[in-house]
């Protein structure tokens, strides 16, 4: 069987300055690129995920109408083809193997919901490539990293967290976060 690894949301609207910037967002970017260079001949699949949001309604509600609840309604982010929706420059994709859009025009906080531009789900590329195990790392630790490593678990993935490589929103949803995971069963990995 094989392994892959889950990069989730590296993008220039979740790092410093960006609509939704968390803190240690650019160091994820750049520490995903060093695993990369170090790691990456260990994954049969490298898969990483974008929000993907359409920029001509409120995506069935992601967008606040008005002030946003930052739990289920947030700032517009990561509209298609904007800046803000590009990987961070820091993140260097050349060894990614497949690139997934999640969000367009509904909420979507876990890679599993995303597509590739074939249209292949994520569930499609872990049975297609035999995985049974998959490593995670991206932003943000308490909404679409938790959400991923949720749905991996729930597929019957083994899940590691690679905890270096993850930046949350807030230390106590992050920690509450990660404490989860451990509970469901993913291993919390420095």
């Amino acid at each position: 069987m094989g392994k892959a690894l889950f990069i989730v949301d590296v993008q220039n609207d979740f790092t410093e300055g960006g609509a939704l910037g968390v803190d240690g967002g650019a160091a994820v970017a750049q520490g995903v690129t060093d695993h990369l260079r170090a790691h990456a001949d260990e994954y049969d699949i490298i898969v990483a995920s974008r929000d993907w949001h359409d920029g001509d309604n409120d995506n069935g509600g992601h967008f606040a109408d008005g002030e946003p609840d930052f739990e289920t309604s947030w700032p517009v982010h990561c509209v298609a083809g904007t800046p803000g929706a590009d990987y961070h420059p820091a993140f260097v994709t050349d060894r990614v193997t497949h690139h997934v859009h999640k969000g367009q025009g509904v909420p979507a906080y876990s890679l599993f919901e995303g597509r590739t531009e074939s249209g292949a789900t994520v569930y499609e590329l872990l049975e297609e490539h035999r995985i049974d195990s998959v490593d995670v790392a991206g932003i943000a630790t308490d909404y679409c990293v938790r959400a991923s490593a949720l749905d991996a678990l729930e597929h019957g993935q083994a899940v590691r967290v690679l905890t270096s490589l993850v930046a949350g929103v807030a230390p106590a949803t992050s920690e509450a976060a990660l404490a989860e995971l451990a509970r469901a069963g993913a291993e919390l990995v420095d």
